[in-house]
């Protein structure tokens, strides 16, 4: 696949400009033969309702993060069949030889635009188990066809989103970098890491594509090879002061680790009086928090009290706790594969399934999806999700059907039959999933992900603490309507009784 990378500041469509106007083939070979079954019983065009959800909360917390939808907008924005990928489709055949689909099927492919309404919850915001992040409405074989690569955008976005969370509040206010570039998952997850670490809450990236696409500040120092270019650890030191006086963290560690901050104490004089000032330190390896304690007493005997310690070498959220615990005196997080790479948890899960068809009387049939699994089981209908506020924070969130009454009064379990409890008190409410598209016209427009990154840190300010907390969190309140979950236990039975 080629990629391209033109920025384009006034109408910034970030998915089409790294890849090609349409990416209606990144999908599984099964969503294209389902879409060429409804096409021959005449179900192509029946509207029907799919919901993304994610079953479990991700790192055994307490939440999520909701990401990636302005790249899923580019995806149904350019949603087409052009004539090279009808070519490749022509080009596949059956097991009998002959060809897999039918020219009439591929024609109408190319001939039918998108059509469907889309309604999401908003990056940036904290979401919860069996909610829709994306609900899509519209012809069955459209929402059919879009479901593999909704999928891989927003399940690996928010899942980098909420690692990207959990580290920074790891680092209780301090600066974190993302670092995680040369080790992420090919071109794209690195781009896409970098994003969404930004997204949840990391105040820069060392990948500089991702700071020219998505405005993401930019930061670095330089690298061990730097060090050994040079006959001595000071003459490095002093070769990248006079190059980068205005960006100078010396990596002290290539050596010995005591010697190199002494050793960059001294350019760092030497800076001052050219009028410059060191920016700081970085360790990258050994007992950071006993190096860590060394490097600051060295600075400030020095007189650098305001240089920065920065830290990098396979740092996580539970490895910044326990450096924090021992006194490490870090300030700069430097964090790469175990943020971008998700190194605990490598998928977060998420599923695609069918809430409601109509019929052939023009009403909703509404579809449940059974399992020998409570958890698995889906939830009919349209959804919609109401998050009820008390003095402004958050209380509890009730999953609705929007055909249907709503009773506000108890929330039943999502997964645990007959288990419910009342809705807490509140004064206010509000829903969650708003118009993306109407009929496959782009209604929204995608806030700047400074703005996104801002609603992430203030959504998790005003959730509680034992919710965020990085230990064991308590789970918040999160329930079906009670309609709703008489619609689901209905369907259920008569599904049962076949």
């Amino acid at each position: 696949m080629c990629i391209y990378y033109t920025l384009n500041l006034v109408n910034m469509n970030i998915l089409q400009e790294l890849y090609r106007p349409s990416l209606s083939l990144l999908t599984d070979l099964y969503q294209l033969t389902m879409a060429n079954g409804y096409w021959k019983n005449g179900m192509a065009k029946r509207e029907a309702v799919f919901h993304l959800f994610f079953r479990k909360n991700p790192f055994k917390g307490g939440y999520a993060i909701a990401a990636g939808l302005e790249m899923a907008i580019g995806l149904m924005e350019g949603f087409s069949f052009p004539e090279d990928d009808i070519a490749y489709l022509q080009t596949l055949k059956g097991n009998d030889g002959q060809a897999l689909f039918e020219a009439d099927f591929l024609k109408f492919l190319q001939e039918n635009p998108f059509e469907c309404s889309v309604e999401a919850i908003p990056e940036g915001t904290v979401v919860f188990p069996h909610q829709p992040l994306i609900r899509i409405k519209g012809p069955l074989y459209q929402c059919q066809l879009l479901e593999t690569a909704l999928l891989t955008v927003v399940n690996f976005q928010t899942l980098i989103a909420t690692k990207s969370a959990r580290i920074c509040k790891a680092a209780a206010g301090d600066t974190v970098l993302e670092f995680g570039l040369r080790r992420a998952q090919g071109i794209d997850g690195g781009i896409s890491a970098s994003r969404a670490a930004y997204i949840g809450g990391c105040h820069a990236t060392s990948n500089v594509l991702a700071g020219k696409l998505f405005d993401i500040p930019v930061k670095g120092t330089h690298a061990h090879s730097w060090v050994m270019s040079f006959d001595s650890e000071m003459e490095s030191f002093e070769a990248y002061a006079k190059a980068m006086p205005n960006n100078c963290v010396f990596l002290v560690d290539t050596y010995d680790t005591a010697e190199g901050v002494r050793k960059a104490t001294e350019v760092g004089k030497w800076l001052r009086s050219n009028g410059h000032e060191m920016v700081g330190v970085r360790l990258d390896s050994g007992d950071l928090a006993e190096l860590s304690i060394e490097a600051r007493k060295i600075l400030d005997e020095a007189g650098f009290p305001d240089a920065k310690i920065v830290a990098s070498n396979n740092l996580n959220d539970d490895t910044i706790l326990e450096l924090k615990r021992r006194g490490a005196k870090i300030s700069i997080w430097g964090v790469g594969t175990k943020l971008s790479t998700s190194y605990d948890q490598p998928a977060l899960g998420g599923v695609y399934k069918l809430g409601a068809i109509r019929g052939k009387d023009g009403e909703w049939d509404f579809k449940v999806k059974l399992s020998e699994m409570l958890i698995k089981v889906s939830n009919p209908g349209l959804i919609q999700v109401r998050r009820y506020f008390k003095n402004g924070l958050p209380v509890a969130d009730m999953l609705y059907n929007k055909e249907q009454e709503i009773k506000e009064t108890q929330l039943m379990d999502p997964v645990n039959a007959g288990e419910s409890s009342l809705l807490p008190d509140h004064d206010d409410s509000e829903d969650l999933l708003i118009p993306i598209f109407e009929n496959g016209k782009c209604v929204y427009q995608s806030p700047k992900l400074s703005d996104i990154r801002e609603r992430t840190l203030q959504q998790l300010a005003d959730f509680p603490e034992n919710v965020t907390t990085l230990g064991s969190p308590t789970e918040y309140p999160v329930g079906l309507e009670q309609n709703l979950y008489e619609l689901k236990t209905s369907l259920i039975q008569k599904a049962k009784a076949q």
